[in-house]
């Protein structure tokens, strides 16, 4: 009996030791951890900043160049998490120097420019380098001997553009695929109007020489009946357009505009002046914007040229970025315009005032 109370008690004390080493160990577990999302190695770093970066874009209120710096912007700051600095220089080049050097003291790691005045790019890549910030130009193509001056020189300087030859190949191409050629009163020669955008522009030269080039290789006999700078306006091409129908009404077979917004005024003009665009004069234009998409599927506007925003947007983001990291870049890139007329298949998703 003795025994038997004996070895129950021995398994007494095991159990409650059991037990106590049981409670022990549970309180001495560590916590779980908070999240079991955290990756090793991660805690207590935080997200680095995406590079920052300061453009200037030459006016605000310019149709094309709103799609332009809306897609640019939302591509930098998705695709490197950038840091933008947007800037309106109104038209006013004194006031995209300050906006330059704004971004210069801001310690900006770089710079992209839409300028006002193409004669400006030098002075501008130069301020850029002497700050050691690389500088991307977009929509304006500075001449070949300052391209060539930046790769002589190695400084971090590219630009982003289209070739406004091809645009204007394109407008006459176009007309030449309108019915009898664009000689619409059927005389032999195919007599036009020219509206331009603004005065000492390359875009503005090549867009405007080589629409009639295509026609005279085409073996085409032109006259230039009326020229005008309309400065990219929608207004200020209706009004060209309309001292142009007043003055030469129904001799005029075509009206270039080096871009939509002008063409869409041009319409308007054409309209008001009593006569049916695209019946009683053919319209061609730059740009693809949604109201002139609208105005080829109506009949009224022969065709434009797709001036690819978005192409050249993530082109120009992706080149200041390539520059910042310090790598290689060519000191131009050209976007490929496109054709636009009735029969294209491209339809247009932008907007347009």
């Amino acid at each position: 009996m003795k025994c038997l109370i004996k070895r129950m008690v021995i398994l007494f004390l095991v159990a409650a030791a059991l037990l106590a080493a049981g409670c022990a160990g549970k309180g001495s577990q560590p916590k779980p951890a908070e999240s079991s999302e955290k990756e090793a190695g991660t805690e207590g770093i935080e997200t680095a900043e995406g590079p920052k970066i300061g453009i200037s874009i030459y006016r605000y209120d310019d149709t094309f160049m709103k799609l332009y710096r809306s897609e640019l912007k939302q591509y930098l700051e998705e695709t490197y998490h950038a840091q933008v600095i947007m800037r309106n220089a109104g038209g006013d080049q004194f006031e995209q120097d300050r906006q330059i050097r704004e971004f210069i003291d801001s310690k900006c790691d770089g710079i992209i420019v839409n300028p006002v005045e193409a004669l400006a790019a030098g002075q501008i890549a130069d301020n850029c380098s002497q700050a050691g910030i690389p500088l991307v130009f977009i929509n304006s193509e500075p001449f070949e001997s300052e391209r060539k001056r930046w790769k002589e020189r190695h400084m971090a300087v590219s630009s982003v553009e289209t070739d406004s030859k091809q645009a204007g190949i394109y407008q006459g191409e176009i007309i030449l695929e309108s019915p009898l050629k664009g000689d619409r009163n059927k005389d032999g020669i195919v007599s036009y109007v020219m509206i331009k955008g603004e005065a000492g522009s390359e875009a503005v030269r090549c867009r405007s020489e080589y629409s009639v080039k295509a026609l005279k290789d085409a073996g085409v006999r032109t006259e230039e009946l009326f020229s005008g700078y309309g400065n990219w306006n929608r207004e200020e091409g209706k009004k060209l357009a309309a001292q142009a129908l007043a003055v030469y009404g129904s001799r005029i077979d075509v009206i270039f505009c080096n871009n939509d917004a002008m063409v869409n005024g041009a319409v308007e003009a054409v309209e008001e002046a009593g006569m049916v665009p695209g019946k009683d004069v053919y319209l061609v234009g730059v740009d693809a914007l949604k109201e002139t998409v609208g105005y080829i599927k109506a009949g009224k506007v022969a065709g434009t040229v797709l001036n690819d925003h978005q192409g050249q947007s993530k082109t120009a983001a992706d080149t200041i970025v390539r520059l910042i990291q310090g790598e290689d870049a060519e000191t131009e890139y050209l976007v490929d315009y496109i054709k636009v007329t009735m029969n294209s298949t491209f339809h247009s998703e932008r907007g347009d005032d």
